[in-house]
């Protein structure tokens, strides 16, 4: 499933990517002359950068016209990318394999590094350079080890130099799914990577084929030219470099007496700073990303996470810290609801075992349209958001059964009631959480009555910002203790962070902050309008089930009068007259508030920022606003 921008993107890379290797490999094995080594070390190289790779081929290495192959790669900056690109694919083939083999063993990001490491510089001597240059370069193979062993170690040093930092940044950036190798992503950061290492590899590659000690472009005939300058000039291309490294005692193989002697020109003193270069230039590749990102982390533990836009992450920030700030999957939905279906709706008792009540909760992650065209990936009870409402009685006993369904553990705490400690909800403090796909059953006796809510207790910083807290509404034993009004409707607050198609949980913390507000799950216009008459009263239910700031909700058309507070009652000479009232999280109000005049008069939040979605107000307003229509 495609989620980001990026993925569209790496679609077409690929598939330009396909046909650049496929294009490159043909006309590679049709009509290029040079040794297979060299065909298969553009073929992956392509295979790892695409159009670049298909464009490095055409400029330095095809040859344009029949007899024209060893005059067009003379020159030294094409004999550079033929080396940089034999030693690229090679290398790049080990620290690729490796970086996917790491990743499924799930060992953090430094050993990932130093394994890869090895691997690159383990195939691209042993197998690149000593295995398949052997024919060229004459000798053992433990000869063409020996032989082959510094100039790999410069130009694998300089070229992990440059894939190091970028496959730690990006791999441990915004979207870690680039940690995980079934992704894209993870391809496309592989890609940046060996093109970065590439044009770090490459001046030392120059300077090595100039000085003698590396191969660069080479011709291979299929059948021997007969014009004897021809002849030389296709061995001499072939035997670029081929004496390096060589202990001058030793006679030349039978192949080597049939090509220049190849002298290196480079000096001991040069030989070393290039080498001790190559090598400060790896450990600070390696080491410099510890300053921005975790490097004890791994693909297990945060692979596949995609962090908010402007969220600061920092080399001590833990996994758990980012699990948590991570963006709901939106390949996880299991359903998804328009933006006519309401939550709160009203739960009733799915039955009734020796006078017990038992209510059923089901924890599932959904699609939301808060807007039309707004949807929020949410958690949800009961496929609502907010979930669905609980309307019990004074001295009720009741039972609710809560059903995991979401790939995380949960619970539920019953915010401001007196319940047994056990029943409470706090994860790992008051009982084990609810583990995936399990059932936990929470009974107790209704003791008091007025206005509370349900939310998660488990994750609480993430999941009751993506959805899960519902009403709790509790009438009195006694009806007559209940403050009388026309009309009696509840609003629960919430906050948003929605952001390139993903959604986050809102959190008071940079990157984290909100940019959508709802009322019982819904924006304004989709908000609810209450319809009254003159004369007529409305006790409106406040509930802070809102997780990042404080809400001063105000009413239009007159003062209200504030008759209880987190649920319990105020007595008369206790109440007071209000228009705003701050709503913080977890706090309730009842308020009661009588319609004066006719028109339409609104309930808002009064930060202006939270009446507008997405910093923009629809019909003139957003957010957390919704409309009493009062007419005569």
């Amino acid at each position: 499933m495609l989620i980001q921008p990026i993925d569209y993107f790496l679609v077409g890379w690929f598939v330009l990517v396909a046909i650049s290797t496929l294009w490159v490999g043909v006309d590679q094995f049709r009509s290029n002359p040079e040794p297979t080594v060299m065909k298969w070390g553009f073929i992956l190289v392509t295979l790892y950068l695409g159009p670049i790779g298909a464009l490095l081929y055409v400029l330095a290495d095809k040859e344009p016209r029949p007899g024209e192959h060893e005059e067009f790669t003379k020159p030294l900056w094409k004999q550079g990318i033929g080396s940089t690109i034999h030693c690229v694919a090679g290398d790049a083939t080990g620290i690729i394999a490796a970086a996917v083999i790491v990743s499924t063993l799930g060992l953090p990001m430094w050993l990932d590094l130093i394994i890869e490491y090895i691997a690159g510089f383990a195939f691209g001597l042993f197998i690149f350079q000593a295995l398949f240059m052997k024919n060229m370069m004459g000798g053992t193979y433990w000869q063409n080890v020996r032989r082959s062993f510094l100039p790999e170690f410069i130009s694998m040093n300089f070229m992990m130099a440059g894939m190091a930092p970028v496959m730690s940044l990006l791999m441990m950036g915004r979207d870690m799914r680039a940690m995980v190798p079934t992704e894209l992503i993870f391809w496309g950061v592989m890609s940046v990577g060996v093109a970065a290492g590439f044009a770090l590899a490459y001046p030392s590659n120059v300077w090595m084929v100039k000085k003698g000690i590396k191969h660069g472009l080479m011709t291979q005939r299929k059948e021997p030219a007969t014009d004897p300058q021809t002849e030389h000039a296709g061995h001499a291309a072939m035997a670029a470099g081929s004496g390096a490294g060589r202990d001058e005692a030793q006679p030349p193989s039978e192949h080597e007496q049939h090509q220049p002697r190849g002298t290196s020109k480079v000096t001991v003193p040069q030989l070393t700073v290039v080498a001790s270069f190559a090598t400060i230039a790896l450990i600070v590749g390696m080491v410099a990303p510890a300053n921005a990102v975790n490097m004890t982390l791994s693909a297990e533990d945060v692979g596949g996470l995609i962090m908010p836009p402007g969220m600061i992450m920092t080399r001590d920030t833990p996994a758990e810290a980012m699990e948590d700030m991570a963006a709901v999957d939106p390949r996880d939905v299991t359903s998804a609801y328009d933006v006519d279906t309401r939550g709160d709706e009203v739960l009733e008792p799915s039955r009734i075992e020796d006078g017990v009540k038992i209510y059923e909760l089901t924890v599932s992650l959904i699609r939301w349209e808060i807007l039309p065209g707004v949807a929020v990936d949410a958690y949800a009870y009961n496929g609502q958001v907010p979930g669905p409402r609980l309307n019990f009685t004074q001295g009720d006993r009741i039972r609710i059964d809560v059903t995991n369904k979401l790939d995380e553990t949960t619970t539920v705490h019953w915010h401001g009631l007196d319940v047994p400690n056990e029943m409470d909800g706090p994860a790992g403090i008051t009982q084990d959480p609810i583990q995936p796909g399990a059932t936990y059953s929470y009974e107790y006796t209704v003791k008091q009555w007025g206005t509370f809510f349900y939310h998660s207790h488990d994750h609480a910083d993430r999941q009751q910002a993506l959805g899960l807290y519902g009403a709790l509404i509790i009438d009195p034993a006694d009806p007559s203790q209940q403050p009388a009004a026309d009309h009696d409707y509840t609003i629960q607050l919430q906050e948003w962070l929605n952001r390139e198609g993903l959604t986050y949980p809102a959190m008071p913390m940079e990157g984290g902050m909100p940019n959508y507000f709802t009322i019982n799950g819904k924006a304004y216009p989709a908000t609810e309008t209450i319809d009254m008459k003159i004369g007529e009263t409305l006790k409106v239910r406040f509930i802070g089930s809102n997780t990042v700031g404080i809400h001063p909700m105000h009413i239009h058309g007159g003062p209200f009068t504030v008759v209880a507070r987190d649920g319990e009652a105020l007595a008369e000479d206790q109440q007071f007259k209000a228009d705003t009232i701050n709503i913080g999280p977890g706090q309730r109000y009842d308020v009661i508030w009588e319609a004066l005049e006719p028109g339409k008069w609104l309930i808002h939040c009064h930060i202006n920022h939270h009446t507008t979605n997405n910093n923009v107000e629809t019909d003139g307003a957003g957010g957390l606003t919704m409309i009493i229509n009062v007419t005569e």
